[in-house]
């Protein structure tokens, strides 16, 4: 799996952060999200599917 992002695209809803904290995270000053690990561990997989699912701007894009 392959992690790319959107940062223009983002809208700081924080659920990509929730759902994946160790692949995501949000910047302090404006909470766009910040890619941590862009190729996950398998492990971590099903967990950032949900993020992307979640994310409502649809910023998170996976390459499996």
């Amino acid at each position: 799996m392959h992690v790319t992002i959107d940062e223009d695209g983002c809208v700081g809803a924080g659920q990509c952060a929730l759902a994946a904290p160790e692949v995501f995270d949000q910047r302090d000053e404006d909470g766009i999200v910040v890619l941590l690990d862009e190729t996950p561990a398998p492990h971590l997989h099903e967990a950032t599917r949900a993020a992307a699912t979640l994310c409502p701007a649809l910023a998170i894009h996976l390459a499996e």
